[in-house]
């Protein structure tokens, strides 16, 4: 949470634009971080109502808040932390109903930075452009250089570079969408900044978090970052190419995943050697269409209240 890492909006672009003082839809109620890194240091004084020592680990997550910022309490933690996201929800509820007008399928893309993401969601996007549209919005702290990569595709992305910041939120990318075309039944990609803490908790509206997990970082690493796991829907093992050459148990991470989540799909590619890659498609597509079809029978629904009225 940003209560932990103290990150704030720095210097918010989209495309080279300022975009931190606008507001896209909720009128009177822009979206500000009211923390900065300062708050983030730590003194020698411990609140002993959020440190718990066991042998020699300290524990800065006990207390309900889960965290620990240096001289802010545990309630003001929980109301900063209820805030921020209650506002952000709300600009999530905006960018969905924008997504369902479009039968937009939406996905964001979660991973720590180097779990091969960018070429991950290039090669995805070589497979789908020829039949459906597609678009990316793209998170960074700074520069373009994942966006440029991506517009090499020959498809249409937005970067969104968050200064400060350590994810994306539901404003930026309501107004990432703004600089977009209509998409009408294609697919989006939100891929968010690399970092596995603080996307876990921040709804932008898409219909799926898909964690990316390179298999060179460790099987650990769902116990390690529980939160962004059990928010996942799926976990993409990537860099499966590399397996014969490293010391990585693919049955133990999948354990280690569902003891966080249960009912996290796991998905097991390459990019790079197309292990993996069909059924990776074939599931973006059977999703898709379940979300249109899914569309169709609540209109259908509507429908028949009105019908009712006659």
């Amino acid at each position: 949470m940003c209560t932990v890492c103290g990150c704030g909006e720095g210097n918010l672009k989209i495309d080279g634009q300022h975009a931190h003082t606008h507001d896209h839809s909720l009128e009177g109620d822009s979206h500000h971080h009211h923390h900065s890194h300062s708050e983030h240091t730590h003194h020698q004084g411990h609140d002993e109502n959020v440190i718990e020592k066991q042998g020699e680990d300290l524990h800065f997550g006990k207390g309900p808040a889960h965290a620990h910022v240096a001289g802010m309490s545990q309630s003001r933690m929980v109301q900063i932390e209820q805030d921020i996201l209650g506002k952000n929800d709300r600009y999530a509820q905006i960018n969905r109903a924008r997504f369902e007008a479009q039968s937009l399928f939406v996905l964001n893309l979660v991973s720590s930075p180097g779990s091969g993401k960018t070429t991950l969601l290039t090669e995805t996007i070589n497979r789908l452009k020829e039949s459906r549209k597609v678009a990316v919005i793209e998170g960074d702290q700074q520069t373009a250089n994942d966006a440029d990569r991506i517009r090499e595709t020959g498809v249409p992305a937005v970067q969104v570079n968050t200064g400060k910041g350590c994810h994306l939120d539901a404003h930026m990318v309501g107004h990432a969408l703004d600089n977009l075309d209509d998409l009408q039944g294609g697919f989006l990609f939100i891929e968010n900044v690399g970092n596995l803490v603080c996307p876990a908790a921040f709804d932008l509206g898409e219909a799926h978090k898909i964690a990316i997990l390179s298999v060179t970082e460790g099987e650990d690493k769902p116990l390690k970052y529980p939160d962004m796991f059990h928010a996942a829907d799926i976990m993409i093992l990537n860099k499966t190419d590399l397996l014969p050459h490293l010391d990585f148990d693919v049955d133990k991470c999948i354990e280690f995943a569902r003891q966080v989540n249960p009912d996290i799909k796991v998905l097991k590619l390459s990019a790079k050697s197309g292990e993996g890659m069909k059924e990776w498609q074939e599931w973006l597509e059977q999703n898709r269409k379940g979300m249109i079809q899914t569309r169709i029978d609540q209109l259908k629904s509507e429908i028949q209240q009105f019908e009712a009225l006659l």
